[in-house]
């Protein structure tokens, strides 16, 4: 593996992110190098003399793969190669790697495909219209395992045929949320760093089993469950895929559709993992993205995970007291919980939309509704309907409105 660094750069952080990259796409590491330079060598981004280094070390090591933890144009990749003799993957590549082994939908499938083809499809010049090259291990999963002889032409068909199929998918999806905005309940959606805790937070506040595993990307299809709140209340919350810093531009591209749910909600929950002593970049890694979707001047709940794994509750408390609607919690136990469900309350609240309203007596269900998922201030009974003064949340105020006399 091959750290390299710009000036500015975090190198612990990045040393540590792209050791977790590999570990969770089965990578054994056996040797690792570091290159430190103010500017990129255009030829082979380390320079010839640090890639014939590469090669003796990856003979002696009997490498498989060299991972480097930076994007990679094609002509520094296929140099690289062919000084080291040896696979060279970058950074995209291994992250679409691990989206290709974590994905389980047909929309995920089709999703990652789609990235991957869009990183192969600028790197197919200078190895001939082939992909046949590509065998097992590392940066080969998805299209290159079919060996088909595939030039641009039919890449590009097989694009826009994935692109086709990703958007009939999308719009489902967009009937689906639509089904869901029928019901009386408000939506959030749980976002983070990847391996913050969003699963096991969903799982926890939902009582669902959601897949969990301690490693980075772990899932990527979105799930949405009921939660039912301390005062009777209902949300509907969805686990988004996790972000990362510098986040593959394709995989934005391809994952469009899913991260959807981020922009459509009506209100975030955004998990740190206070535990890693990176978390404040992880945080504006989020945050970065968040804006990206246009999805960052929505209601947000800062929460803090894995505080079990944190000594000084000095530091916690200090957090919550500086960063406006946050608590700490630690979803693993299930600890901090009720202070979650309180900040939710409080936050649906907020959205509450104020109506006073003339109902036809044939409306009382949307009545009985505005008692469960709001706050009633006056009901009043004539004899030409009823007139109802409250807060509710924004689709119930529509409804009412259209079916006030």
């Amino acid at each position: 593996m091959v750290f390299c660094h710009h000036e500015g750069h975090e190198e612990a952080y990045w040393n540590d992110e792209m050791r977790a990259l590999a570990h969770s796409a089965g990578v054994r590491i056996v040797a690792e190098a570091r290159q430190k330079r103010p500017l990129p060598d255009v030829a082979t981004y380390i320079g010839k003399g640090k890639a014939e280094m590469l090669f003796q070390l990856a003979r002696e090591h009997e490498a498989d793969v060299i991972l480097f933890d930076v994007e990679l144009n094609p002509v520094q990749q296929r140099n690289l190669e062919q000084i080291t003799q040896t696979r060279v993957v970058d950074r995209t590549q291994l992250i679409l790697d691990i989206f290709a082994q974590r994905a389980r939908s047909r929309e995920g499938a089709l999703q990652v495909e789609l990235a991957q083809l869009l990183y192969l499809m600028p790197r197919l010049s200078g190895k001939g219209v082939t992909l046949s090259r590509l065998g097992g291990g590392i940066g080969t999963r998805g299209p290159g395992e079919t060996k088909l002889e595939i030039d641009k032409r039919r890449i590009r068909e097989r694009i826009a045929h994935l692109r086709h199929e990703i958007e009939e998918l999308r719009r489902q999806r967009v009937h689906q949320r639509s089904s869901r905005r029928k019901l009386p309940f408000p939506s959030g959606a749980i976002v983070g760093y990847t391996n913050a805790g969003k699963s096991t937070l969903l799982n926890v506040l939902s009582g669902a089993q959601t897949y969990v595993d301690n490693r980075v990307f772990a899932t990527l299809d979105p799930t949405t469950r009921r939660v039912v709140l301390p005062d009777g209340w209902s949300v509907l919350l969805t686990d988004t895929v996790g972000f990362v810093e510098n986040l593959p531009p394709m995989l934005l591209e391809a994952f469009y559709a899913t991260l959807e749910e981020v922009r459509e909600a009506d209100f975030l929950i955004h998990v740190i993992d206070i535990s890693s002593p990176h978390w404040e970049l992880q945080r504006d890694a989020v945050e970065t993205t968040l804006v990206e979707l246009q999805a960052d001047q929505k209601p947000t709940i800062t929460v803090f995970n894995k505080a079990d794994c944190v000594r000084d509750t000095a530091l916690l408390r200090q957090l919550v007291a500086e960063t406006p609607n946050s608590v700490y919690i630690s979803a693993r136990f299930a600890q901090g919980i009720p202070h979650l469900m309180d900040r939710i309350v409080a936050t649906v609240q907020g959205m509450l939309v104020s109506v006073d309203v003339w109902l036809p007596y044939e409306a009382t269900a949307l009545l009985a509704e505005c008692y469960e998922f709001g706050r009633v201030l006056s009901v009043d009974y004539h004899e030409e309907g009823i007139h109802l003064r409250a807060q509710v949340i924004p689709s119930v105020a529509a409804r009412l409105r259209e079916s006030q006399k």
